[in-house]
């Protein structure tokens, strides 16, 4: 009965082990397919930033990355630093509202280091911003969380920063700006890294290797001859 027991426990687990597997395959397929969506956009050229219409139908899955332009004029006056650590160290990210004729929208300007908080330029007029397509950051990073009271982000919280800089209704993402070979000092653009983790095959293989040792425990159980007590005779 114990055996019994203990071959129908290997099976299950074999079985759970054999669906986590199939699912990292599923997931496999699907992230590729995401990476060469993404490499598409980002090597479009690029559209209009999308507008209030389009907003209820954005997400990331089908618009992030995307390559957009923006025209307007910057409020530097609502301008937030976001904690960043970059290839070229730590510092911030310099969030600055776009005003189009429209609607306004956020712009990650670049990088600013530390002690470059006080030297960033701060173009006049109108200007026109060409980027990638960010969706909003909601609540702040990890194990720390946005302190909109005290000005400081941890990340590019769109609406939470709208609110608290009183911009009213703002579109839900930013645009990530292209470096700007003109430009000279801070902020830095065009330091958005697109990188999407691919171990679904690693998992998928522990999973199937984890089916198949279950499997053999099985077989082993199940060949198994029941113990004999040769008490008594």
């Amino acid at each position: 009965m114990k055996r019994a027991l203990l071959t129908t426990l290997a099976l299950l687990f074999a079985a759970g082990f054999v669906a986590l597997g199939v699912w990292q395959v599923e997931r496999r397929a699907w992230k590729h397919d995401l990476i060469a969506a993404v490499d598409a956009r980002i090597h479009a050229a690029p559209v209009a930033a999308p507008g209030p219409a389009a907003w209820p139908k954005i997400s990331a899955e089908k618009d992030a990355y995307r390559r957009i332009r923006a025209t307007g004029r910057f409020r530097h006056d609502k301008s937030v630093l976001v904690k960043a650590v970059t290839d070229l160290g730590g510092g911030y990210w310099l969030l600055t509202p776009l005003e189009t004729p429209a609607f306004t929208l956020f712009v990650n300007r670049g990088f600013v280091p530390q002690d470059k908080r006080n030297a960033v330029s701060r173009p006049e007029g109108s200007v026109t911003v060409t980027g990638l397509l960010r969706i909003s950051e909601p609540g702040g990073a990890f194990l720390r969380a946005n302190d909109p009271g005290a000005g400081r982000w941890y990340s590019r919280d769109v609406a939470a920063i709208a609110e608290a800089e009183g911009l009213g209704r703002v579109a839900p993402y930013f645009i990530d700006s292209d470096a700007a070979p003109q430009a000279k000092g801070y902020p830095v653009g065009g330091l958005t890294v697109v990188h999407f983790p691919d171990n679904h095959l690693v998992y998928a293989l522990t999973w199937f290797a984890l089916a198949l040792l279950c499997l053999f425990f099985a077989w082993r159980l199940w060949r198994q001859a029941p113990l004999r007590s040769n008490m008594g005779g």
